[in-house]
């Protein structure tokens, strides 16, 4: 079954990283587990710039609970990626972002991964509500139209 491959039209916040040469793999490109550290950091990169989460001393943390990729082409060392990072969903205590890593120049995806944060007390790692500072602050990430 064919799967859409997004654009950075669909992402409304990018950031760029630099690869090393220990992210490839012996196939000459990069690591899948590398691909997740890349979708980990823009999502709590930009919870923490923005401060829409106060990590790590805030009273709700986000707990990763799901995460998957899709991959259409192959990113690695030497070449920089672009991660654009949107919200996909606000649930009421979770958060599905949509994150697609791009390789610099190009428009369409070399990977769309999905991670899902569950809004949990600090303390006692129970669930709780997405809390109203944090749920504001991911509306700018929201993206209406999607093909």
């Amino acid at each position: 079954m064919p799967r859409h491959r997004p654009t950075r039209a669909e992402y409304p916040h990018f950031e760029a990283f630099s690869t090393r040469w220990r992210d490839n793999d012996v196939y000459a490109h990069m690591n899948n587990a590398v691909y997740y550290e890349y979708v980990d950091s823009v999502v709590n990169g930009w919870l923490i710039r923005t401060g829409a989460m106060r990590l790590p001393d805030g009273p709700v943390l986000g707990v990763a609970v799901e995460t998957g990729c899709v991959y259409f082409a192959s990113l690695g060392f030497p070449e920089r990626v672009e991660a654009g990072l949107r919200v996909d969903r606000i649930g009421a205590s979770s958060v599905s972002y949509g994150v697609g890593l791009f390789a610099p120049g190009e428009d369409a995806a070399a990977a769309q991964a999905r991670f899902v944060h569950v809004c949990v007390d600090r303390d006692t790692r129970a669930p709780v509500p997405v809390p109203a500072e944090l749920r504001a602050a991911l509306a700018a990430l929201q993206v209406q139209s999607r093909a």
